[in-house]
């Protein structure tokens, strides 16, 4: 991709919204954040020794896809996982699972097809994945993935802001001013996170459909240890 004013190449953090930022800034090292609930569940997956598919459809090529690499499909069918992270910690160790997103799973993909090295991150595992960033070095780039509107368009995630927001502020190196912006929207919220997230759209969204206990998963800050990278279009825990 030529220069242009909007890769924010002068910083060594970088930050953007959704699939069109990510292809104005690239990057060798590309940092998804979907807090509610792609990268929680791609978390919770992991954790259990599982191995993560992402694919951006829910359609019968995710099915395909399932059926090629032996995975079960987190498609909410009866007897199936969703997206649900606190669903996923049932899963065995060393399971394969498919996890449909048109969020946090096209960004993933977009990044993985540009060459980049993926990371999902989420508030429960932002320590341990800046910690792994600091110690592989260079720039990196975090993508904040968003929800979308009835007529298809990101609506900028509250969410997603203060999960990239917690990442920025624990790297090392300048930030562009975009990244430092969302560092100091985590900084005015980190204290009462749980209450933020719970008043939230896409929070309020989680508990009206009756999965308060996602939302208080994904909003346990910390608790994970695990570093997913994708390799090979499956994430794994680079921290195993």
């Amino acid at each position: 991709m030529a220069a242009s004013c909007s890769d924010q190449r002068d910083w060594a953090v970088r930050f953007e919204w959704g699939p069109a930022g990510l292809a104005a800034l690239g990057g060798e090292t590309v940092v998804v954040v979907d807090i509610l609930r792609f990268t929680t569940a791609v978390d919770a997956a992991v954790s259990r020794g599982a191995v993560v598919h992402p694919h951006r459809w829910h359609d019968p090529s995710a099915t395909a896809l399932a059926q090629r690499v032996g995975a079960v499909l987190a498609d909410g069918a009866p007897g199936a996982p969703s997206l649900s992270p606190v669903g996923l910690l049932d899963l065995p160790p060393g399971a394969h699972v498919v996890l449909p997103s048109p969020n946090g799973s096209t960004c993933a993909a977009l990044a993985d097809e540009a060459g980049a090295t993926v990371v999902a991150a989420c508030l429960r595992n932002v320590g341990a994945v800046a910690a792994w960033l600091r110690d592989r070095g260079g720039p990196v780039t975090v993508v904040a993935c968003g929800e979308r509107w009835p007529d298809g368009s990101l609506r900028p995630a509250l969410e997603d802001h203060l999960g990239a927001g917690a990442l920025i502020a624990r790297l090392p190196g300048p930030p562009s001013p975009e990244a430092e912006a969302a560092a100091a929207v985590w900084r005015h919220a980190a204290d009462r996170l749980p209450d933020v997230l719970r008043a939230c759209t896409s929070g309020r969204e989680l508990l009206e459909r009756g999965w308060a206990d996602d939302l208080a998963y994904a909003s346990a800050l910390d608790a994970s240890p695990h570093v997913p990278v994708l390799h090979d279009g499956a994430f794994t825990d680079a921290a195993r």
